[in-house]
């Protein structure tokens, strides 16, 4: 079974070599961009097939040398250890090889709540905020905030933002969900532990095509920015408010100074959101076909606790606890999001066989 996956791995990608070098190919960016998705997509199964074909060749080989040469350390090495890691190789290409989510390579709209905590909670929000752009960094994305309000004694309120790259929402799905804050607060004269949260949604970024919208649909309402901005503000309706009729999200946006670009913002946030509502209203048909829902990026109550004291961080989904807070606050999430990827694969694989 793994030889003939490994087989239709190796042809695939030796076609998608040979239309990468195809001048037709080349002259089409449309399909040269399609294609070289696909070959990026197929490229790490790829290497674990060479892998795996090398090692099953190289047990092969020892073991017949064994039998001809009665004892060598070297070869009983080999055919001690080589079955093991064969087994592992065989579970890693059945896993590189799951039907991926379609949203993966989208741009995300990441939107940031304070919760329970009160000053505590919107603090939290902007530790959220710096982790999650820093990451963004790290990753070689770009972030663009699209509104924000900031709370008194710092942080926000709530703050929505874009993330930009290729694979962002594969990347920023599994932020999405309630996170915990447990720390002694700057107010707290008694130095005791408070607890806060703040809540993460990660919206993939929907195109015009995908999310019908029917002007007569929408309520658009102007009105006149607060807060910073400048001489504009309280000065001109800048600032917009758009109602979806059949859903009834409301989308406010107030950030810029010109009306059109706060309606434009404001447009991009309202596809995001109903096209999540679309996703979720599907997911939930799918889980209740089968009794078990794909994936591990749904919303729970809790999905991560900072603990600032003992200096750790515990991903409640995959029972996974890093002890460096600093530098997980700091942006480095990667190894979060590698084992939560893994477990999303692994889900999807065990669906795929039900």
């Amino acid at each position: 079974m793994i030889r003939k996956l490994g087989e239709q791995i190796e042809a695939r990608f030796a076609e998608l070599e040979r239309e990468m070098s195809d001048p037709e190919v080349i002259a089409d960016r449309e399909r040269y961009a399609e294609v070289g998705r696909e070959y990026r997509r197929l490229e790490p199964a790829h290497h674990l097939v060479t892998e795996h074909r090398t090692l099953s060749d190289d047990l092969e080989g020892a073991r017949e040398l064994l039998e001809e040469v009665g004892e060598d350390d070297e070869l009983e090495r080999v055919v001690r250890d080589a079955p093991a890691r064969i087994a592992e190789l065989e579970e890693e290409i059945r896993l590189a090889m799951v039907e991926s989510d379609p949203n993966d390579e989208k741009n995300v709209i990441v939107e940031i709540r304070g919760g329970t905590g009160g000053d505590e909670a919107a603090l939290f929000a902007g530790d959220l905020y710096k982790m999650l752009t820093r990451y963004a960094a790290e990753r070689g994305f770009t972030t663009e905030v699209l509104s924000q309000s900031a709370a008194e004694h710092g942080g926000f309120k709530d703050v929505t933002f874009e993330v930009r790259g290729e694979g962002a929402y594969s990347v920023y799905k599994y932020e999405g969900g309630t996170h915990r804050v447990q720390r002694v607060p700057e107010t707290e004269s008694q130095g005791r532990i408070h607890t806060s949260t703040a809540t993460i949604a990660v919206l993939p970024e929907a195109e015009d095509v995908e999310v019908q919208i029917d002007p007569g649909d929408l309520q658009v309402d102007v009105y006149r920015s607060s807060g910073p901005g400048g001489q504009s503000v309280n000065t001109t309706d800048s600032a917009v408010r758009i109602t979806h009729g059949p859903t009834g999200i409301v989308v406010s946006m107030q950030d810029e100074k010109s009306q059109l670009q706060n309606r434009e913002k404001a447009m991009r946030v309202l596809r995001a959101r109903i096209y999540e509502r679309q996703l979720a209203e599907q997911q939930a048909a799918i889980a209740s076909e089968r009794k078990a829902q794909v994936g591990t990026g749904q919303r729970s109550e809790k999905i991560r606790t900072y603990n600032y004291p003992q200096g750790r961080v515990t991903d409640h989904r995959i029972k996974l606890t890093s002890h460096d807070l600093d530098r997980v606050l700091d942006g480095d999430l990667g190894e979060f999001t590698d084992a939560l990827t893994g477990e999303e694969k692994r889900r999807r694989l065990e669906a795929q066989a039900a």
